[in-house]
């Protein structure tokens, strides 16, 4: 059987167009298969933090849908607790909230224009794998059914991945929540704050404004529990809204509402074989932070890169292993940050609403503190791990610094390139070294003075960092993270 494709990605979310894009843009061919056809994703997520927005900024993407939502700069909770986003470092310096399909819309029209193809209205149903590829069964929405092979699957097809439950891995985790619901209305009365939310231990709300007149309402009544499947109309959304907030601020002419319950969970291993899960299919956590969308967008990121790099040939052992050693455990900090909002969120009795109140004020008024908090929350402090003896630098986000050339660091990643920074352009031990990697290297200087030379991964991650050195080590460095100097061919799969 023929391959149909490089890579195929099941599942045409945020996190399926983000990894499809990258993979075309890479030159794989990359098909992705989606159940939706013409369907608008109002269902899901609406709040993209700081680190997902440089990731979309590496691409070109970022002040586009800066343009279509709301910037907030400040979260208030619980009536004084509020979280400054302004002093994050990053041009990003707020959440943008923004309804899911303007991301979505965004990437797949990148995915699109970079070469990937888009199979709406057809269903991954089965796979198996072998040394060499993998076989997927596909479903058309006619009920016709075909098999196509690829040489590597992503599962990208959310909580209840078919991928996932075909390689048999489990989900374990549980419930946390039930009963949640979601609505998007318009507001008769402005709210006092950008973003409003409130819990009183018999119910919680949060208003936010997508900045097109809409507002998303997320909403839950301790007392009136019911079925997913239970109709969820607007005036139970309003009468839980006046117990939070004290207002329903007119709410009216909903365009969607559903109800449902919120689970924590997490696959053991997001790599089978050639097989890889990523975003919702890999893990799920409560909607508390806005965190979810935005760690499987993140998975693509690092994912995209890796696969290219074993299609081109030139992958050091062991880089898409690496994928689970980096991504799993974020996902489980993801998990481990989110549940414990939830679950201050719904503290019941008000002693231990008087402490959370408390302890919340603590954390955003002690500065290191805080910076931890907002650190977590924008995905900023997200750093992998580092050899033993490695520089400070290594794993570390990597800083959107200026570059001798005039533009920014991520404005340079956009080529989909490491990037090897150094103090000056004409750094000897730099040029020297990366002129034998310069098809897959970016040798540039930096804008201003700095110590060290960094190699940055095409993810906006530092894989290597030195002060002074050598071209010898400049030549290591380059060997151990790029693969060998000047590969020509590529090698299938």
């Amino acid at each position: 059987m023929e391959y149909a494709a490089d890579v195929l990605v099941v599942g045409a979310g945020p996190t399926g167009l983000l990894l499809a894009g990258d993979l075309a843009a890479a030159g794989a061919g990359c098909v992705v298969v989606e159940r939706r056809q013409g369907e608008s994703n109002l269902s899901r997520a609406f709040a993209v933090h700081a680190r997902t927005l440089e990731q979309l900024d590496a691409r070109g993407l970022a002040d586009e849908l800066a343009a279509t939502g709301h910037r907030l700069r400040a979260l208030r909770a619980f009536g004084d607790v509020t979280v400054d986003m302004s002093r994050l470092p990053s041009r990003f310096n707020y959440v943008l909230i923004t309804p899911q399909y303007e991301t979505e819309r965004l990437l797949e029209r990148r995915a699109r224009a970079c070469g990937a193809e888009i199979w709406e209205g057809t269903e991954a149903v089965g796979l198996r794998q072998d040394a060499s590829g993998v076989e997927v069964t596909l479903r058309r929405r006619n009920g016709t059914a075909r098999t196509v092979r690829a040489r590597y699957v992503v599962g990208a097809d959310g909580a209840r991945s078919t991928v996932r439950r075909a390689l048999g891995l489990a989900f374990p985790g549980r419930s946390v929540v039930r009963s949640m619901m979601l609505a998007d209305v318009r507001l008769a009365e402005d709210p006092p704050d950008a973003l409003t939310v409130n819990a009183t231990g018999d119910a919680f709300a949060l208003l936010a404004p997508f900045g097109d007149g809409w507002y998303r309402v997320v909403a839950w009544d301790r007392h009136h529990q019911v079925p997913d499947s239970a109709p969820v109309g607007l005036p139970e959304i309003r009468r839980t809204m006046r117990l939070a907030l004290g207002s329903d601020y007119g709410a009216h002419d909903p365009r969607w509402m559903s109800r449902f319950h919120s689970d924590e969970r997490q696959v053991p291993r997001y790599r089978v074989g050639r097989v890889f899960l990523a975003g919702d299919a890999a893990h799920i956590h409560s909607p508390a932070g806005g965190l979810g969308m935005n760690t499987g967008m993140q998975d693509a990121a690092n994912l995209s890169w890796k696969l290219a790099a074993a299609l081109q040939g030139w992958a050091p052992p062991g880089l898409l292993d690496s994928y689970q050693a980096e991504r799993h455990p974020v996902g489980r900090a993801v998990l481990l940050a989110s549940g414990a909002i939830v679950r201050v969120v719904v503290t019941g009795p008000p002693p231990l609403r008087a402490v959370r109140n408390l302890l919340g004020r603590a954390v955003t008024g002690v500065a290191p503190l805080r910076r931890r908090a907002t650190g977590l929350a924008s995905g900023l402090s997200i750093a992998y791990p580092a050899p033993k003896g490695a520089h400070r630098l290594t794993g570390r986000r990597a800083p959107d610094i200026p570059l001798a050339d005039g533009r920014r660091l991520y404005q340079a990643l956009r080529d989909g390139c490491f990037l090897l920074v150094a103090p000056r352009a004409d750094d000897p031990a730099a040029a020297a070294a990366g002129a034998a990697w310069a098809d897959r290297v970016r040798t540039l200087g930096t804008g201003g003075p700095t110590p060290s030379t960094v190699l940055v991964r095409p993810d906006g991650y530092i894989a290597w960092a030195a002060d002074r050195p050598s071209a010898a080590a400049v030549r290591d460095a380059l060997a151990a993270h790029c693969g060998p100097p000047r590969f020509r061919a590529p090698v299938p799969g």
